[in-house]
């Protein structure tokens, strides 16, 4: 069928109207993915990843601690992966912080205050202790002291308090967060955290703690 000049200038028209929305569309999806939505300073995403980090790195030095402290094959192989596993995580939120150009501190914004609750306590932080489950500083004078199943037997029971507080706050996040991936990272440590409270539960009873 041939077209007259009018009817052929209209069929242009329409495909060149459907090429341009076309194009449109693939710009307005590759400016989506050039620019992902980066997390405010006060967001849920930002406060895990600062508070988990400090969270973290005392359960890093706990672990650090007790494996100079006691021979025990068992509890340094637990001190051990601890270690590796929350200084891993350190590093990874700590460097979503710098990826979306964040303060790793925030200075005036109190611990947990993302979540709600704004600090340990009515009181501030005891001893040292900044966030729900973290040892006070004489608990880990208490343990720098200690050796053999002192040692082990204490390191145990601070660090069961202090997954309990991580798991807290992984599952905060959880619900919370925005961000995938870090959604991702704290449901795997409510996994693995819960996980190694039922192994230490098990190391304390094997010493009659």
């Amino acid at each position: 069928m041939r077209l007259n000049r009018t009817q052929g200038a209209a069929v242009s028209a329409v495909v060149l109207a459907l090429l341009f929305a076309g194009g449109a569309v693939t710009v307005a999806s590759a400016d989506r993915e050039e620019a992902p939505r980066t997390p405010a300073s006060a967001s849920a995403d930002a406060g895990f990843a600062r508070d988990m980090s400090v969270h973290h790195q005392q359960a890093v030095e706990m672990s650090f601690i007790v494996r100079d402290r006691t021979k025990d094959e068992e509890v340094r192989r637990l001190a051990y992966d601890i270690a590796n596993t929350q200084a891993n995580q350190r590093g990874m939120m700590l460097g979503w912080l710098d990826m979306w150009g964040l303060p790793k501190v925030e200075s005036g914004v109190e611990p947990m205050t993302w979540m709600g609750m704004g600090g340990s306590g009515d009181t501030g932080p005891l001893d040292g202790a900044l966030m729900p489950g973290m040892a006070t500083n004489a608990q880990l004078d208490e343990l720098r002291k200690a050796s053999g199943r002192e040692a082990e037997v204490l390191y145990l029971k601070l660090m069961t308090e202090h997954h309990r507080g991580g798991v807290h706050m992984a599952e905060g996040c959880v619900q919370k967060c925005t961000v995938d991936i870090e959604r991702g990272l704290a449901q795997g440590m409510v996994d693995a955290q819960k996980s190694e409270m039922a192994l230490m539960a098990d190391m304390l009873r094997k010493r009659g703690a």
